[in-house]
């Protein structure tokens, strides 16, 4: 099936031309990962997909509500029928069908861009599924796999590797980028397993892979495909980024290829997920042990410009939902998930969250059926999900939280070390001198009264957020809306203040003047 030439007309004049900045690395940015298929359903009529111009007309105004300054859709490629995922794409070039013709995803894309939020796309160069139907001996012969069936073959996904060496490959999944960001207008490519492009060792075993020239694991092909991809899409369209998702630990992933980087404008921080999503699982008195958990993730944020993940990859089958994961009763857990999007939005790096972990949903996600919405209107749930907003707001508005996202001076330690209560305080400085946030989080049920921690001036500071205010669902325990800081040095700082600090909460403050 080949589709008629395009001939929509686009309203996002104003948006693109201004992407470039709402994309810079000093800019707010927040991603509402959403699969497609399963955001909402039409239960009254057998439980099918929502169409995208469904979607363009539900999707974007709660997204927008929500505060969120992107979308980013899991794969919207064209795949096979058995694959709800979207991660084995058969045609590169094309919108799946499931939710309408190309025409439709261009709407639901100059929607988006209408009601000021970006699109960004999963985009998977990595393999492709060996269907009879794809692109697997495409001319009956290894065309886009590697001729030797062993260096062919991808034993993670069963599927095959794109033959990196080959011009003709690279021209090919070069032009695909360039078709989404072009012909669609989507503003970014995310790439997942980048380590399965850049590694000819990747989940294969002894003598299961074939060493390069030098004898190493290192893919010569793969890495100057990533490099030309993204120099090409810097050059070709204007404001449109690429992030990268890598657990290999490969250095430079987001800086210049010039100075011998992949090119990549942002990482996922998968470590920082991962790590501090194992400390919130732990019992609250066990938490002072494994301290670390929750203090070793900033530092990264200055070698690479780094997105903090809650994705779908946390919530998938046998994973749990995010509210599973957190430790002790109901409130708890709740509380829990309140005081920990509030480090996620308040440490360095842009932000990703998951549909349905705004509202606390209750099991984990599954791509066969739409999230609980009823679950949303429930007290507790309803109380984070405006917590979420709250949090967009505050990533917004305050330049501290935003603008030195991907700097060292973005980000100070006012004490890192205090694990027998279990709380860690911070800063967060903007360009401006007078531009910063103390951010102080206790991970227990137990409130700290007189909690004293170093600012870096005197006077009254503004509460500008507390997690455990009554419409959070919290017990309404803080300071009355303001404190003032006292010259009484504290953590190498000329001033403290005396907080009281919630249970299971975070208190974020400003100086008023």
């Amino acid at each position: 099936m080949v589709a008629a030439a395009a001939r929509y007309r686009w309203r996002d004049r104003a948006w693109m031309a201004d992407r470039a900045g709402r994309q810079a690395p000093d800019a707010p940015i927040s991603f509402y990962e959403v699969h497609l298929g399963s955001w909402r359903r039409r239960p009254e009529e057998d439980h099918r997909v929502l169409t995208y111009r469904e979607l363009a007309d539900e999707l974007v105004p709660y997204v927008a509500w929500l505060g969120f300054t992107h979308i980013a859709l899991t794969p919207v490629t064209e795949s096979p029928a058995d694959d709800l995922w979207g991660y084995r794409p058969i045609a590169l070039y094309a919108p799946t069908a499931r939710f309408g013709p190309a025409e439709d995803f261009r709407a639901f894309v100059d929607r988006c861009h209408q009601a000021g939020i970006g699109v960004v796309i999963d985009w998977n160069p990595s393999h492709f599924p060996a269907e009879p139907h794809g692109l697997t001996a495409f001319d009956g012969d290894a065309l886009y796999e590697h001729p030797d069936p062993q260096q062919a073959h991808h034993p993670r996904w069963n599927a095959k590797r794109y033959h990196f060496a080959r011009n003709e490959v690279g021209s090919f999944l070069v032009g695909s980028a360039l078709y989404w960001t072009d012909r669609y207008h989507v503003d970014g490519l995310r790439i997942g397993a980048l380590g399965s492009i850049l590694y000819l060792d990747f989940d294969r075993g002894p003598g299961e892979w074939v060493p390069n020239a030098d004898g190493g694991a290192e893919d010569a092909a793969g890495i100057g495909f990533i490099r030309r991809m993204n120099e090409t899409i810097q050059a070709s369209s204007e404001g449109a980024t690429t992030v990268a998702e890598d657990n290999s630990g490969w250095p430079m992933v987001s800086r210049p290829t010039d100075t011998g980087g992949l090119g990549f404008g942002f990482s996922w921080d998968t470590r920082w997920a991962e790590s501090t999503l194992r400390y919130m699982s732990r019992r609250a008195i066990h938490r002072k042990y494994y301290h670390h958990e929750v203090t070793e993730a900033p530092a990264r944020a200055v070698t690479e410009n780094v997105v903090l993940p809650l994705s779908h990859d946390l919530v998938k089958p046998g994973r749990g939902s995010m509210l599973s994961r957190m430790s002790g009763d109901l409130w708890q857990k709740f509380a829990s998930l309140c005081v920990y999007y509030a480090l996620m939005f308040t440490q360095p790096g842009k932000k990703l969250m998951f549909m349905g972990d705004e509202f606390g949903q209750a099991r984990e996600w599954n791509a066969e059926i739409s999230l609980d919405w009823h679950e949303a209107i429930a007290p507790l749930n309803e109380g984070l999900q405006l917590m979420v907003r709250d949090l967009n707001s505050l990533y917004r508005d305050e330049p501290a939280l935003h603008e030195r996202d991907c700097e060292a001076g973005g980000f100070e330690w006012i004490e890192a070390d205090d694990e027998d209560q279990s709380i860690i305080s911070f800063l967060r400085r903007g360009r401006e001198p007078e531009a910063f946030l103390a951010v102080v989080c206790n991970f227990t049920p137990v409130i700290r009264r007189d909690y004293r921690v170093g600012v870096p001036k005197g006077g009254v500071y503004e509460e500008r957020l507390n997690t455990d205010a009554a419409m959070y669902g919290g017990g309404n325990v803080g300071n009355a809306g303001e404190v003032h800081a006292d010259e009484i040095p504290m953590h190498g700082r000329p001033c403290s203040v005396a907080l009281t600090v919630p249970p299971f909460a975070a208190v974020v403050i400003k100086p008023t003047d």
